[in-house]
């Protein structure tokens, strides 16, 4: 029995399955999506806006404990201005459902990125998502914002030389224990697996450390299409992989 059965016909029953821990995604494809059914670009947005609620539910009822989005880059401030506002707008809104389906689904939301680029009343948002969620035992879920792999990279490494120089840590040798607490990802376990929509295939400045030793997969649906169906084809491939970590099988 193939996996897709496996998930479809179990999952319910919370029977144990191969399922990643942690699972990363760029939403790909929302302007592409509208554009093939006539419509505006923001449309797309906000259809795949609505779905990260979908996935976020299926994943967990499929074991996921982790589930990250990459939601705007630090590159995205250079799309044109009617559409960044239109989608600082939706995630005004967005911030507001969240809050509410955080608390109906016990959903832990942190937001990874430089949280200052971002309006204040925005700011403020997030701080009470992030507080009123942060007991809650459900699924892990991280939205990234103004989010860029190497932003954060020079972030942490700035934050870490301070912390030297001002005596908050030894000035010794740095290991990678000590330098992924500086990171935006500090206390969370690496992704076991990045999904990619709309077939593109590159990683987009997202996630660079973290995804050092996950599964890529590539899905070929825009993301406002990608469903619990698509979920678990990529769930699929992921357990036919032969993982190893060097020269050891995992």
């Amino acid at each position: 029995m193939t996996l897709s059965k496996v998930v479809s016909s179990h999952f319910l029953r919370g029977e144990n399955m191969n399922v990643p821990n942690h699972i990363a995604i760029i939403l790909d494809g929302n302007g592409r999506w509208a554009k093939s059914k006539g419509m505006p670009r923001n449309y797309g947005h906000a259809q795949g806006s609505k779905n990260v609620e979908v996935i976020c539910e299926e994943a967990y009822k499929m074991g996921v404990n982790y589930l990250t989005v990459y939601a705007f880059s630090t590159e995205n401030w250079t799309r044109p201005k009617d559409e960044v506002d239109a989608l600082m707008k939706l995630l005004r809104n967005y911030m507001k459902t969240c809050l509410k389906t955080a608390a109906k689904n016990r959903m832990c939301v942190k937001v990874l990125g430089d949280k200052s680029g971002l309006d204040e009343d925005i700011r403020l948002r997030i701080a009470e998502l992030e507080e009123a969620t942060k007991d809650n035992d459900g699924l892990h879920f991280q939205i990234a914002l103004n989010y860029g792999s190497k932003d954060e990279l020079m972030r942490a490494m700035n934050h870490l030389i301070d912390d030297r120089e001002s005596g908050v840590i030894e000035k010794t040798p740095v290991t990678e224990a000590v330098f992924e607490q500086y990171l935006d990802t500090a206390g969370l376990p690496d992704p076991d697996l990045l999904i990619r929509t709309s077939g593109e295939q590159r990683i987009s400045n997202f996630l660079l450390w973290q995804l050092a030793y996950a599964e890529f997969y590539f899905a070929d649906v825009h993301w406002p299409d990608f469903s619990k169906e698509e979920l678990i084809k990529a769930i699929e491939v992921y357990n036919s992989r032969d993982r190893r970590f060097g020269a050891v099988k995992e």
